[in-house]
């Protein structure tokens, strides 16, 4: 199973970015979705997830200018970013819960991370 993240780069302050994950290889179901990032010098931290069904749950510091969703279809997660600010910087990872058998453990996979860099 892998994790394919893409869309990270370099905006202004006040702009907008979308990201995307997609989940490949042997996998039966994919639950949970979700989006971490890590500033230098700091831990990781959750910025959104959605389950499954489309419910959506957000760190208070984007709430309202993130949005996340997924395509169940595609096993793709996506974040949009926007009214960027400079402490958005960071490397943002997507995650998974996944599921390869029918009556298997779900485990959860990382994606490589991409760089979110805000800026004038």
């Amino acid at each position: 199973v892998q994790l394919q993240a893409s869309g990270g780069g370099l905006v202004q302050p006040g702009g907008s970015l979308r990201l995307s994950c997609a989940a490949s290889g042997s996998i039966f179901s994919v639950d949970v979705m979700g989006w971490y990032r890590q500033a230098p010098g700091k831990q990781r931290e959750l910025v959104a997830s959605i389950s499954r069904g489309g419910s959506g749950n957000y760190a208070s510091s984007v709430k309202g200018r993130f949005t996340i969703s997924r395509e169940n279809a595609e096993n793709t997660v996506y974040l949009q970013m926007s009214s960027l600010k400079p402490e958005d910087t960071a490397v943002y990872f997507c995650n998974a819960k996944i599921r390869r058998d029918y009556d298997g453990p779900t485990f959860s996979y990382w994606g490589q991370g991409t760089q979110v860099t805000v800026s004038s």
